[in-house]
Formats: structure tokens, sequence, C-alpha cells
């Protein structure tokens, strides 16, 4: 890894700050836990509104605002206003994954010039429909291709890459199920 009292910001990175993050969760675990949640209202056909509003981190409310909005294309019955779910979903996992990337690239000293991911995925609407109870409603797959330009080696990108797989939230989160607890009010 970097040492942080040789250079202060690698992508925008501040590893200073990093560092005493990492420092005061690895000495109270208390200090790491977030809890994010969002409000969805259905606002009309196939489109919707969800906010944001504020997260908790080690117990703290942290004020937020901001409005995504999601719609369905004319061909899927909607108004073609937003991006659809599906898109949304690929977004978040790709922004979630870029953070990955551009942190693990600075800890190593490496400044990025391009960090872009292609996704892709193939769902059958039968399955959403309920026209056939043998075909999933989603994805059986998610296909992506990452990359990585700037001053370091292959090597080192696919150390990056390994690191990011294997503590990125929503890789983790797409990869493996998810209990989802969910209750009628």
């Amino acid at each position: 890894m970097l040492d942080t009292t040789i250079q202060r910001s690698v992508n925008g990175i501040d590893l200073a700050a990093l560092g005493e993050t990492v420092a005061a969760i690895e000495a109270n675990p208390d200090l790491g836990i977030v809890e994010f949640r969002v409000r969805t209202d259905w606002t009309g056909q196939t489109r919707s509104r969800t906010t944001v509003e504020s997260f908790r981190l080690a117990g703290q409310e942290i004020a937020r605002a901001f409005t995504i909005v999601a719609d369905e294309p004319i061909e899927l019955l909607g108004t073609n206003q937003a991006p659809n779910p599906q898109e949304l979903l690929m977004t978040a996992v790709n922004a979630c994954m870029t953070v990955g990337y551009v942190a693990q690239a600075s800890l190593r000293g490496i400044t990025l010039t391009t960090c872009r991911i292609d996704t892709d995925g193939q769902l059958d609407l039968r399955g959403f429909l309920g026209l056939d109870d043998a075909v999933p409603p989603g994805y059986r797959r998610l296909n992506y291709t990452v990359t990585l330009e700037g001053d370091g080696s292959r090597d080192q990108y696919e150390a990056i890459h390994e690191a990011v797989m294997a503590t990125s939230p929503n890789y983790f989160n797409l990869a493996r199920p998810i209990e989802m607890c969910g209750r009628l009010a």
C-alpha cells in the first residue's frame, strides 16, 4: 500500500482522511455501521419517484436531499421519461464498484485517467408477466467489463479488480443472495 505521508491525494481521494477513517473503524467497529434507506412513491403509469432524505453513520443521522425518478420505455408501457429500474440497478452496482476501483488505485498510488464499467444483462419478460413458472423474473447473469487506464501495470489492475470483487458492497449484494424481508403495511 501507499505511504500516505508522501502523497496527500490520488484520484481526488484524500489519503490521510481515508487512513483516519480506516484506523477509527478498526479501533471501534461500531463507527463503521451505516444504514441507508429510501422511499419510493408511484407517480402514475410506470413512473416512480424515490427520495433520499438521510442516512445513519455510527448512530448519527446525516441529512441528504436527492430525488431519483424511474420509468419504463414506451415499448414496455412507460413514458420513457427516466431510466427504468433495471438500468438503475446496473447504475447502482457500477457506481459502487467505481468507488472501489478508484479507492483501491489511490491506495496503491496509481493515478487513473479512465475508470469505466460497461454492464449488460438479459431477462425474459415471461417471468415478470407470470407466463411461465420455469422462467425467473430477473437476471440469471450480468456481464460487465472494467476498463482501467492510468500509470498502473496490468498486474496492479488485476490486483485492484480482485480487491473490488472482494470488498464492493453492491458486487456482494448482486453476486450472493440477499434476504429480502418485506411486509405489507
